[in-house]
């Protein structure tokens, strides 16, 4: 099974600018990661106009685009329930990959760095410590009893990752 590890927090935080930095320094290692990224909004990567937004606006259940540079799949899930983390991760291929990185998906069931930044509004007595959260990263010291990352050093995450997943 491929390790998965979510970065969690609340918004304005500073997941994805750390994502930004983070996923560098694990290819700086040799490690190949792979991201989902939770979006709370109706998302769309297609657009309107384009060949392929007219022809899956048509019905097409599934819809691929492809070019020598990169491909994606678009699925449509109006009748479905949410997806979970486990299904998504599942569709990855798990070839290419060493390592699923994620963001967001905090109330999932899946091993979790929760990230605390002091001036974002909250207190560190709301972070949510349930049995999934593997590390904190936060920008000060907290009494947790759980591994304490300094979330301003993305080589030290890097390395907290790499030692946790043993890849």
């Amino acid at each position: 099974m491929i390790p998965v590890v979510a970065i969690s927090a609340w918004s304005g935080t500073g997941k994805t600018t750390l994502l930004k930095k983070l996923i560098p320094a694990l290819c700086a290692r040799g490690i190949r990661p792979g991201l989902i990224k939770h979006s709370h909004h109706n998302m769309d990567i297609d657009m309107p106009g384009k060949d392929s937004y007219e022809l899956r606006k048509a019905g097409a259940a599934q819809t691929m685009v492809a070019s020598p540079q990169r491909w994606a799949l678009m699925t449509e899930t109006p009748d479905e329930v949410p997806l979970d983390l486990a299904y998504l991760v599942s569709r990855m291929d798990h070839a290419m990959l060493d390592l699923v990185l994620v963001e967001g998906f905090k109330h999932e069931a899946v091993p979790k760095i929760l990230l605390f930044r002091s001036d974002a509004g909250h207190d560190f007595s709301e972070l949510t410590l349930d049995e999934h959260v593997i590390a904190v990263a936060s920008d000060v010291v907290l009494p947790l009893e759980v591994p304490m990352l300094d979330l301003n050093d993305v080589e030290g995450i890097a390395e907290f990752i790499v030692e946790w997943s043993a890849i």
